[in-house]
């Protein structure tokens, strides 16, 4: 009887042993997997920035994703300044988890002379993030021009406004304005029909809005070509699209082919995840081309230099800017180079306008895409992208798409649907 007691006695404890053990490898697994989902990051332009830090902490940011905002595409990031702004961003609680960006060079892009410098100086400053852990950069290889648009504050319905693409008086920029050669050929007889009937009432007011919009406000901000205050921006702007001619789709592939494989060893040694941006929107813009639109040119990428560290920036504004793209698709067979994701959708109309929708509607999908990367890729550093321009944000002087309600919206609609699909992911564990 005794040994039977005492056999008891140690099953007993045995079994006991054995359910804690296991009730905290599940506490423990429940607890990794929710860690894992997306973290929840903003773009920051800097110290000057008028958005603080500790206005991002109360907010529930977690990452902040910025740059050295005071340095030319270029120029050589040392490790002293980035371990810097490092220091000012983790005093506050919070973390650099994305570079956006470590701009290429023009010169890299057409490949001249300077070519080989200017990627010597990239390694270089590659190198500097790697020692200071910084390990995600986000970078684009759209030649002359980032992301385009025709007005920053379309009207919605209620009082808020957002910002809008209008193709033909793209078209009447591109034609009447820049007057590129060749332009016409690249829109139709309807397309070119409304130019010339926009000819006849648009103003001189309404003109320098344009050039404003599509090649100084949207770009100067982020170390672009031209910015606020030059002399004749049409002028630089024939000048810098010159810079391309005879460069083709595939030419500027080989080039961008030959600058990832010579940043890769360094990628490699330091575990930078280099990740890139789609063209914005995803066509092609003054004759120039672009190579990153959609599911054929991402594969050709991805292939060409097939490392890990090459990878992508899945905005979901940009690719669902263009009807040829199935964005939920795309998620599914990128998921796994995805390394960084912009969370924000567009509506498009049958004319080619677009704009960029609420977080909640568009093409974007969001909601089913944050399960896609949950599932797939969980724990990616993501950011909202651009808002509205909401409350008194019109006053502040943001920079165009980055006002600080508008992505606060945004980011508070993203936070509950990362939550739902962290409580989806955790009532299937348990």
């Amino acid at each position: 009887m005794q040994q039977i007691y005492t056999l008891f006695s140690i099953f007993y404890i045995f079994s006991c042993t054995f359910a804690s053990f296991f009730e905290i490898l599940q506490s423990t697994r429940i607890k990794t997997e929710i860690e894992e989902y997306m973290e929840k990051t903003w773009r920051w332009f800097g110290k000057k920035d008028i958005i603080t830090l500790s206005m991002l902490r109360q907010i529930g940011v977690e990452g902040i994703v910025t740059a050295l905002y005071d340095l030319s595409p270029g120029e050589i990031w040392t490790l002293e300044a980035i371990l810097d702004l490092k220091r000012f961003i983790e005093s506050a609680g919070l973390r650099w988890s994305v570079v956006e960006s470590l701009s290429v060079s023009e010169a890299i892009k057409y490949a001249g002379e300077t070519r080989d410098a200017l990627i010597e100086n990239y390694k270089i400053s590659l190198a500097n993030l790697g020692k200071a852990g910084i390990k995600t950069v986000c970078y684009n290889f759209m030649p002359v021009i980032d992301w385009v648009r025709t007005e920053l504050e379309h009207p919605l319905e209620d009082g808020s406004s957002s910002i809008y693409f209008d193709k033909i008086r793209f078209a009447y920029f591109d034609c009447r304005i820049l007057k590129r050669t060749g332009a016409e050929s690249d829109y139709t007889d309807e397309e070119m029909r409304q130019v010339h009937e926009l000819d006849k009432i648009i103003t001189e007011k309404e003109k320098d809005s344009l050039i404003d919009t599509i090649i100084v406000k949207t770009q100067g901000f982020i170390n672009g070509n031209i910015k606020e205050g030059d002399q004749n921006p049409v002028a630089i702007f024939r000048r810098l699209l010159a810079l391309y001619d005879g460069i083709d789709k595939e030419k500027l592939s080989r080039n961008l082919h030959c600058f990832l494989e010579q940043i890769m060893p360094v990628c490699d040694e330091y575990g930078i995840n280099m990740c890139i941006h789609p063209d914005d929107p995803p066509c092609q813009l003054f004759g120039l081309p672009r190579i990153v639109t959609g599911q054929d040119d991402i594969r050709r990428l991805l292939q060409a230099v097939d490392n890990p560290h090459n990878g992508l920036t899945f905005c979901a504004g940009s690719l669902s800017a263009g009807l040829h793209n199935d964005v939920l698709l795309l998620a599914e067979e990128f998921a796994s180079r995805t390394h960084f994701v912009h969370l924000r959708s567009t509506q498009v109309f049958d004319n080619g306008n677009f704009i960029e929708a609420s977080h909640l509607g568009g093409r974007g999908h969001l909601i089913e895409l944050v399960r896609i990367f949950e599932k797939n890729n969980p724990g990616l550093p993501m950011r909202v992208d651009h808002g509205r321009l909401m409350l008194d944000d019109k006053d502040k002087n943001y920079n165009p798409g980055y006002s600080f309600h508008g992505r606060m919206l945004a980011l508070a609609q993203m936070d509950g649907v990362i939550a739902t699909v962290g409580d989806e992911v955790r009532r299937k564990i348990i």
